[in-house]
């Protein structure tokens, strides 16, 4: 399978890295009780509070570590083999914008003291993406205006809320329209791609999953009395797989299978006697 892709080797090296540094420190921190290097590799932060280490937390972790792992392969593999399909001037730019979100999405859980600026820069990308994705989708994304007015709210104000949160300004419904705005987009653009010849049906499982799963988690943990930091860390960690929906659609625009098929002309049938 990493044959497959153009980059698939040196991602599958870069996975079974991760993988191969989640099982070893899990067994170390069943063995020696030490936490510390499992909770660095899966949370990305500091382990600021007293937890134990137990097989429900060691697992728990574990758990929080496998969507990194899978976003690790899909998003670094790249597009599949062959020759890709001639992209047009709008289709360039939206892998491009598709390409740099992902990797705003994968870094912003793993750099330390995410500044401001980086939240500005992480809404404006995504703020490309939503400008970019309408022409690409062409007639296949209904409710066109819908959409383009709830991504520039969503990522726009995006925006606001990062520079406004600096200056210790609650913005309140504003912060909760942009969120809502999101989520219209998100279904509206998802349900286009759905019937988009060019995207296959498991980058919609993507982007379906990024969208319920974080929801999912935090509402089971909601429910929970004692659901501590680790807990909510996984719904963080399910957030990546926004990465993956992104860098596996911009992936799709050049796959191959993509090109239209060029058909065989049939072979002409001889001509017959003439009759005088």
């Amino acid at each position: 399978m990493p044959r497959h892709h153009r980059l698939g080797v040196p991602a599958l090296l870069v996975t079974a890295l991760y993988v191969a540094a989640l099982l070893i420190t899990a067994a170390l921190a069943l063995t020696t009780g030490d936490l510390v290097p499992l909770w660095r590799l899966t949370v990305f932060a500091p382990m600021e509070e007293a937890v134990e280490t137990t097989p429900q937390n060691v697992a728990t972790m574990l758990l929080i570590g496998a969507p990194w792992a899978c976003a690790l392969w899909l998003c670094l593999r790249g597009p599949r083999t062959g020759t890709p399909p001639e992209l047009t001037a709008q289709e360039q730019r939206l892998r491009v914008a598709l390409y740099a979100a992902a990797a705003s999405w994968l870094l912003y859980p793993i750099a330390p003291g995410w500044p401001w600026w980086a939240m500005v820069l992480d809404s404006l990308l995504m703020l490309a993406v939503a400008l970019l994705f309408a022409p690409v989708l062409g007639d296949g994304l209904e409710y066109a205006g819908v959409a383009r007015i709830a991504g520039v709210l969503a990522y726009g104000g995006g925006t606001v809320i990062a520079v406004t949160d600096e200056l210790g300004v609650d913005l309140g419904l504003f912060t909760l329209a942009c969120g809502l705005s999101q989520l219209i987009w998100m279904v509206l653009v998802l349900r286009a791609q759905r019937w988009d010849g060019r995207w296959p049906f498991v980058t919609y499982l993507y982007g379906i999953t990024s969208l319920v799963l974080p929801m999912l988690v935090l509402a089971v943990g909601w429910m929970l009395v004692d659901a501590g930091s680790l807990y909510y860390s996984l719904a963080a960690a399910a957030g990546v797989l926004m990465a993956t929906w992104l860098a596996q659609s911009a992936h799709d625009l050049a796959d191959p299978r993509n090109r239209p098929v060029t058909p065989v002309p049939l072979p002409t049938e001889p001509a017959g006697p003439t009759t005088p």
